[in-house]
């Protein structure tokens, strides 16, 4: 049976949760419980906190993990990425007093507080960096204000609690994080496989919608053009013998825009219909 560890709370665990189900996989009712064991698909799941996922997984006590790839490099367990889920993007930022940084190499020697120091030092020792990295649970916005810090090391989103405490944005990210699925490192596990599998099923459900339309034969090279498919679009004769019919996956960000040249270019009926699951 596979064991599967999932985020039992934060901004993780729903989506995580939402993306199992899309998958097929059952999953808890109640927010209290702390496994759940899917015997159709021969899987259990392990609900923990998203920091200690990478450690569980790491020292092989579980299979697989969802974790956010910033606590998996936190983490400096032997595990890996075997997935990028696309859920929880964030960014991995260095932040100080307005006008006293302007670049990272301007660190050396300094105070950055930070809740992720493995990730930090990790960072700073491929630049030949050295500053003195201390370590905060959270609300590393005051550690400057309070002293502890000459700048941060941070997870952030929008900026508007840095500008609340006087601070602002340095430097190139540090990191660029999202959900990720990871595995123990250099491990190969076939039971993963089917879960890699579907999972990725749901990935290009969401991000590809099915388009039909009608188009004259003379024109199917270009409509094609337009609606390429992952391989090959689907072209069926119609009664008419000028026209056909195509199906096509779309990108769906960019259904609207196709739809108007497949028109401008002479096609017909065209419809749009939601991919619930796929394996490609």
């Amino acid at each position: 049976m596979l064991r599967v560890a999932v985020p039992n709370k934060g901004s993780l665990s729903e989506a995580a949760s939402a993306m199992l189900a899309e998958a097929g996989y059952r999953q808890r009712r109640d927010s209290r419980e702390l496994v759940m064991v899917d015997p159709d698909n021969d899987i259990e799941f392990f609900f923990l906190r998203p920091r200690d996922i990478a450690v569980y997984v790491g020292q092989g006590t579980l299979d697989v993990g969802i974790t956010g790839r910033d606590l998996l490099l936190d983490a400096e367990v032997e595990a890996e990425e075997l997935l990028p889920l696309g859920f929880a993007a964030s960014t991995f930022r260095f932040a100080g007093p307005v006008g006293d940084f302007a670049s990272v190499e301007q660190l050396e020697g300094k105070r950055l507080a930070t809740s992720y120091d493995g990730l930090l030092r990790g960072y700073l020792a491929e630049r030949g960096i050295k500053a003195k990295v201390v370590r905060l649970d959270g609300a590393v916005e005051s550690s400057v204000r309070l002293g502890v810090a000459d700048a941060i090391a941070d997870v952030v989103e929008t900026g508007n609690t840095l500008k609340a405490a006087g601070m602002e944005i340095f430097g190139e990210p540090i990191l660029r994080s999202e959900s990720v699925l990871i595995g123990r490192k250099g491990e190969q596990n076939p039971a993963a496989d089917v879960l890699i599998r579907r999972l990725q099923g749901v990935l290009v459900a969401r991000q590809y919608v099915l388009m039909d339309y009608d188009i004259r034969k003379e024109l199917m090279e270009e409509a094609a053009a337009l609606t390429p498919g992952l391989e090959s679009p689907t072209v069926s004769p119609l009664r008419d013998s000028d026209w056909v019919a195509v199906r096509s996956m779309v990108p769906k960000k960019e259904t609207n825009r196709i739809m108007d040249e497949l028109y401008d270019l002479g096609a017909r009926a065209i419809l749009v219909s939601s991919i619930h699951a796929c394996r490609i």
